[in-house]
């Protein structure tokens, strides 16, 4: 199983980025599919996430109307769209892979994102 996360970068404020998540080794049309992040010294906390069919998506609030999570089921992949970037989106973001009965659950490595002038 592998999760391998894309597209971080250094980026300008007000800038724009897109990550992507190619998955391999499981089922992904069968997982719920999620971002989150991790800034230093802070908690890793959900960004976005989106189930398996793409018909359902949820935000956290600190990023709703900036960012879009997606889904290509063809294609194995994940994508986050991210605009109208902040300092306070710097972090490493991870993408995770969700099932249940049973639950298994994989995370990728984390793509790092800085957002600085």
């Amino acid at each position: 199983v592998q999760l391998v996360e894309s597209g971080g970068g250094l980026v300008q404020p007000g800038g724009s980025l897109r990550l992507s998540c190619a998955a391999s080794g499981f089922t992904f049309s069968s997982y719920s599919m999620s971002w989150y992040r991790q800034a230093p010294g802070k908690e890793r906390e959900l960004v976005a996430a989106i189930s398996s069919a793409g018909s359902s998506t949820h935000y956290a609030d600190s990023v709703k109307g900036r960012f879009t999570v997606s889904r290509d089921n063809a294609k194995n992949t994940l994508y986050l769209q991210m605009n109208s970037l902040k300092a306070d989106d710097t972090a490493v973001y991870y993408c995770y892979a969700y099932a249940t009965l049973p639950v298994r659950e994989y995370w990728g490595q984390g793509t790092q994102v800085t957002v600085s002038s």
